[in-house]
């Protein structure tokens, strides 16, 4: 079976055409266990995710903030291996159509075996890998695999990213691009503001491909304001936050499907 990039592109098209942004969710694997956190983004796509991005938890993520490290934590406690992830993936592709992508550092890939890892994933029906942490230009072994199988190959641009530098990066990924809205990790923030705009701006400047943003985003209000610019809205820690602050995990189902719907609210009112 071969991945489903295409199924991301015309996901993400389809939303342009209805003159909003895509709103893409993210939730770790294996939170709050292997079968929770496929219930979770069950929850998510029913309360109008368009996208999945599933975390593949690590215990040193240099990009994920308290929240995201918290969820890891657990999930790595509870024992998940990739094995978990390709299941996430398959059973939430299966049961809600939506495109799932993998959000993972580059180590466990590289330890994994590169073809390995693009096989199982497109086998499972994933659309894509997000890789905040592989160098364009260390990228091509990947790819290389990515191409061979239908996935797309995110990468992430930043605030700091000068623009010859976009354009290598926009050049060599797939998908979508990945504009991370700040320096900094992922966590809350009371708001994303014109850092986050100039980026899209200079990075559409570079490429075709989508321009979705991510980190800090995490109330309707948020995201209606990145919808105004961006092709995407990319929600992870407020996700989690509303599970670890449930009683218990049929209330953490409910809030994320809760959240997912405020959003989806915020993504139309452009």
């Amino acid at each position: 079976m071969s991945g489903n990039r295409g199924l991301l592109e015309s996901t993400l098209a389809d939303a342009a055409s209805e003159n909003r942004a895509a709103l893409i969710a993210y939730l770790p694997g294996g939170f709050p266990t292997v079968d929770g956190g496929i219930e979770a983004v069950k929850a998510a796509v029913a309360g109008g995710a368009d996208v999945i991005e599933v975390g593949l938890p690590h215990s040193d993520p240099v990009l994920d903030g308290p929240v995201i490290q918290t969820a890891d934590d657990i999930a790595l406690r509870g024992g998940l291996k990739i094995a978990d992830i390709m299941r996430t993936v398959r059973e939430t592709h299966e049961a809600t159509g939506a495109p799932i992508l993998v959000m993972t550092y580059w180590n466990p890939v590289d330890r994994y075996g590169v073809e390995r890892f693009t096989a199982e994933l497109a086998e499972a029906g994933g659309a894509g890998c997000i890789l905040p942490d592989l160098p364009v230009q260390e990228s091509a072994l990947w790819r290389e695999h990515a191409d061979k199988h239908g996935l797309a190959t995110v990468f992430v641009v930043a605030p700091s990213s000068k623009d010859a530098r976009l354009a290598t990066i926009t050049a060599a990924g797939s998908g979508f691009v990945y504009a991370a809205s700040l320096m900094g990790v992922t966590g809350t923030r009371e708001s994303v503001g014109l850092q986050a705009q100039d980026l899209v701006r200079r990075t559409r400047a570079t490429t075709d491909l989508p321009v979705c943003v991510g980190i800090g985003v995490s109330t309707a209000e948020h995201a209606q304001q990145v919808a105004g610019f961006a092709d995407g809205v990319i929600v992870g820690s407020a996700f989690v936050k509303r599970m670890l602050d449930a009683p218990d995990e049929a209330a953490g189902l409910a809030a994320v499907r809760a959240l997912a719907a405020e959003l989806a609210l915020g993504v139309r009112k452009r």
